[in-house]
């Protein structure tokens, strides 16, 4: 029996771009649904219940936040912002208001459908799976905080053991620090990002074949961190 296809609900007021992504995305098996504006972006992600969203910030009616927002009241789809804005207070914004991911234009339709399927797969994984990570020739399991590699045995604290745990549950995506130092260090420390500097540095010493060059652990310059595993690249 074959699946139905995984239903996109596009949200720009740019019909260019929107025509673009529909022909893109239809090539690829994906169903399409359109909106201009972010009022109706929220009337078709609510009746229709699409498997994606990718939203612009720029619409003609309010801001994309806002849109994030209206949909993580009452669903954890993935949405995936497409925007010319470049700047990281922006993308930081989105992220920390529920957005999963963040592709600035221009951008390669390649580029975009990879993060199309990343969060595709993300959403589709059971909640506690994830907790065995492949990276590189160090598996992980951080349900049993055990971690081996070629040398045997690899020693993560608790603390770096809660940070590999909540970089899997953004997994393919960027997390911003301020998330990152919520869910590990707690909200009282959202404005310590010192913490997750040296424990990131720590923990690409044990884990990257060449800590200086990272290819599991990679740092989003000014916005926060993202984790690839081995089936992620």
């Amino acid at each position: 029996m074959t699946s139905a296809p995984h239903a996109v609900l596009v949200v720009d007021d740019d019909p260019q771009l929107r025509r673009l992504l529909r022909t893109t995305l239809a090539g690829q098996g994906f169903r399409v649904i359109e909106a201009e504006t972010a009022g109706r972006g929220l009337i078709e992600a609510k009746s229709h219940k699409p498997d994606l969203v990718i939203l612009d910030l720029g619409l003609p009616d309010a801001e994309g936040h806002a849109v994030v927002r209206g949909i993580r009241e009452w669903s954890s789809m993935p949405i995936v912002v497409l925007s010319a804005r470049v700047d990281e207070q922006q993308k930081i914004a989105a992220l920390d208001a529920g957005a999963d991911d963040y592709v600035t234009k221009p951008f390669t339709v390649g580029e975009l459908l990879a993060r199309i399927r990343s969060a595709l797969r993300r959403a589709a994984q059971p909640a506690e799976s994830g907790e065995l990570l492949q990276l590189g020739a160090t598996q992980i399991d951080l349900a049993r905080r055990d971690a081996r590699g070629p040398q045997g045995e690899v020693h993560f604290t608790p603390i770096e053991y809660r940070l590999l745990a909540a970089l899997a549950r953004h997994r393919g995506a960027v997390a911003t620090q301020r998330q990152l130092l919520r869910e590990v260090w707690g909200p009282e420390h959202v404005d310590q990002p010192h913490y997750l500097r040296v424990y990131m540095k720590q923990l690409r010493a044990k884990i990257e074949p060449d800590p200086a060059q990272p290819r599991y652990l990679l740092t989003e310059i000014g916005i926060g961190y993202r984790l690839l595993a081995e089936t992620d690249q």
